[in-house]
């Protein structure tokens, strides 16, 4: 059975986004950005919430700007095909290899899990990862801490009420003092 993992960074507090809206905390080091596109090989389907597919949008039409470095084309190279689903209230279309979800996130997850096809079910976004974690489908949980303090924002993890036991299965110190945390959900 697919995995369905929830991965993004976060501040050292708990939050992917600060109150401004901003998740431009320092550097991506160049350590950093490998981890991203190491990881986006092992995904099969992404799940992204409104905000984050209009985020990662300017992947869309990078590829034609000149300055892009060696990685960021091979992120375009990896991201851009991906097939993605997007789950948003406001939206009309999408661009590129996406779709608009045409169920609920479990809805969603259940048909990906039963059709043929290799690699994870990646879920972007807190708001998204709230409602699949809320089911109870998401199997790793995996941070890339980055070592500031916003004081508010968007939680990496929903504020519900749930106890959930996670089991750390791997770690990793990157430049910058930014750490990989991989945790799987203990059933």
């Amino acid at each position: 059975m697919r995995r369905v993992t929830y991965s993004m960074s976060v501040s050292l507090d708990g939050y992917i986004v600060g109150p401004d809206g901003g998740f431009d905390w320092g550097p991506q080091p160049a350590d950093v950005f490998r981890y991203w596109i190491d990881e986006i090989r092992e995904v099969g389907v992404h799940l992204l919430g409104r905000r984050l597919y209009e985020t990662m949008l300017y992947w869309e039409t990078a590829e034609q700007n000149p300055t892009l470095d060696d990685a960021e084309r091979e992120w375009i190279s990896l991201w851009n095909p991906l097939p993605k689903v997007v789950f948003s209230n406001t939206l009309d279309t999408v661009q590129g290899n996406a779709r608009l979800a045409s169920g609920s996130p479990a809805e969603e997850i259940a048909r990906l899990r039963a059709e043929p096809g290799e690699g994870e079910i990646a879920i972007g976004g807190a708001n998204l990862a709230a409602q699949v974690a809320d089911a109870g489908l998401i199997d790793e949980y995996r941070t890339v801490v980055y070592p500031v303090l916003v004081g508010g924002g968007t939680p990496y993890f929903s504020r519900n009420e749930r106890h959930e036991q996670l089991e750390l299965v791997e770690t990793r110190n990157f430049s910058a003092g930014i750490v990989y945390l991989r945790h799987r959900v203990v059933p």
